[in-house]
């Protein structure tokens, strides 16, 4: 085990001499160094915690003890190279089937999410025998030059779109193409991809799959319109192409309601391929594609074999299966349903009271909060809610992230051992700090700031004025007047500070900004 010897100085230093400059850190200005972690919660090198509400990987909790002692077990038994013949993969790939429609009967273990969308995406040529794939806007699949060609996220930020890669529409019901006013949403956006099929084919080219995330992720924690997968289903087979379903970021459970996103969709739908990685191993290697006896036949026809050093080694599945059991003993999917919705009813009761709140919207533990600087126009107010992330963690040691084409949804994917107490605090301190860059804002374009700034003083949104500083109670105080809310006390002592005489309630209901 590496012993933590170096500073937080030190070893950012040795990062940023050893570590390739594209590997990109949380928080890239002021990094957390991290030297443990138990259920929800991080800890630094002086033993703060931190409520870690990014870390959708470590599914379970953070160092779960029922994983950990599970895999110090079995790599003190047997971990081996997987062409010989152990019990540990078909008794995970059993217990995986049992999660699934009956079709999907047919595993190939793999160690990350890239390598199991990379081989998706092997097998559907290869079954269909076409090239071409459907994929949506915004989308992000992994990492491997074949998902960058399928990815929008990434290749508008390198080599372009490939001649074989056809996007459509991002199904977004709150800024897309149809919206939350639509009679179908679901029809509407799934006639999108039947036109990009149509298109396809008048150019003579095969479709031979339509990538998508079941519930968008990196797109900014889209919810699917019902109906949406279905129809789409039925456009990309009649045009002889399977559907992949990326659970990568979404399964084992994390809506609460199913133990796969896709299933959000009605007993009537299924793809043809699931790929899933991330909260397979609660931290270690481990993900999966499950497909069906037919595409798997159609594969194996080819006479390649196909061979992962690592994919499905007794350890790896082990921890699996052991992932898989804490699911189940400690109720997780009952408690991503339960703390999951009542952390969205805190966050819309929020939005009746900021008006940069613009949307709302998840499912389990699967949340997006998505700010804008105009509710009409919806324009993403990303500038404040890099602000938001950065306040939570260096006030309230709070770790989230945004994700979105203009980074302005606040995510959550916790652990799911995240609890009622942590999502009341996670709300209560957005509440403050909502207030606080509202508040701020407003004074900016006050009389008494610009009183202020034409004496040569200034205010910092932390509430200092020069060498003085005012207190959290003095920022706290609020008296409404027109649609803003000012602070009265603050007001009051900043214009003391420049007159003989204190602010009267009349001069703060003569106050506008």
């Amino acid at each position: 085990m590496a012993q933590d010897t170096f500073s937080k100085e030190e070893t950012l230093a040795m990062r940023r001499r050893l570590i390739g400059h594209s590997c990109r850190l949380f928080y890239s200005d002021d990094p957390v160094k991290i030297i443990r972690a138990r259920g929800q919660y991080l800890y630094d090198e002086h033993g703060k915690r931190y409520l870690d509400c990014i870390s959708n990987v470590q599914h379970v909790g953070h160092c779960h003890p029922s994983i950990t002692e599970v895999a110090a077990a079995q790599m003190d038994l047997l971990n081996i190279n997987t062409r010989f013949l152990h019990d540990n993969m078909v008794q995970y790939a059993d217990r995986l089937a049992a999660s699934l429609p009956d079709k999907l009967c047919i595993f190939y273990f793999v160690n990350s999410g890239s390598e199991a969308n990379d081989l998706a995406l092997r097998l559907a040529q290869q079954y269909t025998q076409h090239q071409d794939v459907i994929v949506l806007d915004h989308a992000y699949h992994g990492h491997l030059m074949s998902l960058i060609d399928i990815s929008p996220y990434k290749f508008r930020k390198l080599s372009g779109q490939k001649e074989w890669v056809h996007v459509a529409p991002l199904p977004d019901t709150y800024r897309g193409l149809y919206r939350e006013d639509h009679p179908n949403p679901g029809d509407a956006y799934a006639d999108t991809v039947k036109d990009l099929i149509d298109e396809v084919h008048s150019k003579g080219r095969k479709i031979s799959a339509f990538f998508a995330e079941s519930l968008p992720s990196v797109g900014g924690q889209i919810i699917m319109p019902q109906g949406y997968s279905t129809k789409v289903a039925e456009y990309v087979h009649s045009a002889g192409g399977v559907f992949v379903a990326d659970e990568v970021q979404t399964g084992f459970g994390r809506v609460g309601t199913h133990f796969w996103a896709f299933q959000l969709q009605g007993e009537g739908f299924c793809p043809d391929i699931v790929t899933m990685g991330k909260p397979m191993g609660n931290g270690h290697p481990l993900a999966c594609v499950a497909t069906t006896v037919e595409i798997a036949g159609a594969f194996t026809a080819n006479g390649v074999e196909y061979f992962n050093t690592f994919g499905g080694n007794p350890v790896s599945c082990a921890i699996g299966l052991a992932v898989l059991d804490v699911i189940e003993k400690e109720d997780l999917r009952r408690n991503a349903t339960k703390v999951g919705a009542h952390l969205k009813q805190l966050l819309t009761q929020l939005q009746t009271r900021h008006d940069i709140i613009g949307h709302v919207r998840g499912i389990g533990l699967f949340v997006g909060l998505e700010l804008v600087t105009d509710r009409r126009t919806r324009a993403p107010a990303t500038k404040t809610a890099a602000e938001v992330v950065k306040r939570l963690k260096e006030q309230d040691r709070i770790c989230v992230s945004t994700d979105g084409p203009w980074e302005n949804v606040v995510k959550f994917k916790p652990p799911m051992c995240f609890s009622i107490q942590d999502a009341d605090l996670v709300v209560r301190c957005i509440d403050r700090i909502i207030t606080g860059i509202k508040t701020f804002n407003c004074i900016k374009h006050c009389k008494v700031f610009t009183f202020m700034k034409s004496r040569g003083r200034d205010m910092n949104s932390s509430g200092s004025i020069g060498s003085h500083r005012f207190s959290s109670v003095d920022r706290a105080c609020y008296i409404p007047f027109s649609e803003h809310m000012i602070p009265a006390l603050m007001l009051i002592r900043i214009t003391s500070l420049f007159s003989k005489r204190e602010l009267n309630f009349q001069d703060l209901k003569t106050l506008r900004c």
